[in-house]
């Protein structure tokens, strides 16, 4: 009881401290860090649902997050309609797609299952890159409205941005937390940790990994939708790429799968070090970041499995012994 009342202190206070943030360091470059930080733990957060609880292994949610950047995008560009619209319409959209996706892919397993996604993705990023009505190779430049929250647009400060960032972080670790602890979350462990047995049992493995799937694409989505918003402009390249897909991926690895706070901490070690390998190296250090990322994967493969938190719990047990 007062290692979980501990716990939440230590949650209160870790809110309070990301609440504060931007009025302490009121750079541009501090307030972006935290804004990319909270996108891709978000990210992480999403395709962990998927990948870390059901266990299966998804190398194309680019599509998920190209899906939100344009739909929210295109339905503000050709229709005039309100960027809050257009991120709810995106997840919606991409509940669709995953539901595709998976009827065919989830007969596969294992590696050919992220073999598939991968396909699907470098499909996907194809059909983007000539499709004309929404701008191709060229992309979408987002036009410049009025600085409101209706608008979604901010000029002048980026705080809002970072407080909706947090916003969408917050939920993602409420409702990863809910499944966790839920019927659902006992049902996504079951299927990854022996998919017989499961069956066996009575789940309906299919249905369960469709769940799990539509769930991350909606979240994905939600987080290209803010990305779109954020950046003010898209292309196939940006927000399709494989590249992001598998960045998505190490997050979650690197943090620890399968748990709610390994995307956070994964997100928190590697996309700083992304964003300072790209202020000091610039273009000419293009990749970097992904060979610093592969070398700590590497380390924490060999020595920890079950990632970064995997260590914090393997200290609290020797504390113990």
């Amino acid at each position: 009881m007062g290692r979980n009342k501990n716990q939440w202190i230590w949650l209160a206070i870790g809110a309070i401290l990301l609440l504060i943030y931007p009025l302490i360091l009121t750079l541009p470059f501090p307030r972006h860090l935290m804004i990319m930080i909270f996108l891709y733990a978000s990210l992480g957060l999403a395709w962990n649902l998927i990948g870390g609880y059901a266990g299966q292994i998804s190398f194309g949610h680019a599509i998920f997050f190209g899906t939100g950047a344009y739909t929210s995008t295109l339905m503000l560009m050709k229709g005039g309609i309100s960027p809050w619209v257009g991120m709810l319409a995106g997840g919606l959209i991409s509940i669709g797609i995953a539901f595709i996706i998976g009827y065919p892919c989830f007969k596969l397993a294992g590696h050919y299952f992220a073999i598939a996604t991968i396909a699907i993705g470098e499909i996907a990023q194809q059909w983007m890159l000539n499709w004309d009505w929404a701008g191709a190779a060229v992309g979408l430049t987002l036009p410049i409205l009025p600085e409101s929250l209706i608008n979604l647009e901010f000029h002048s400060s980026k705080v809002p941005y970072y407080y909706i960032a947090f916003g969408i972080f917050a939920l993602s670790i409420l409702i990863t937390y809910w499944i966790d602890r839920s019927k659902l979350g006992y049902y996504f462990k079951a299927i990854k940790g022996d998919l017989e047995a499961a069956r066996s049992l009575g789940i309906d493995v299919t249905r369960y990994k469709f769940y799990a799937l539509a769930l991350s694409a909606f979240f994905t989505s939600l987080c290209g939708s803010f990305y779109a918003q954020y950046v003010l402009f898209i292309d196939p390249d940006s927000v399709f790429p494989l590249i992001l897909s598998i960045v998505i991926c190490l997050i979650a690895t690197l943090g620890g799968v399968g748990t709610i706070w390994g995307p956070v901490i994964g997100a928190f070690i590697l996309i700083p070090i992304s964003e300072f390998t790209r202020i000091h190296f610039g273009g000419g250090g293009k990749g970097t970041d992904l060979i610093i990322y592969g070398f700590l994967i590497m380390v924490i493969s060999i020595y920890q499995p079950f990632g970064v938190i995997g260590l914090s719990k393997l200290f609290k047990k020797k504390e113990a012994q």
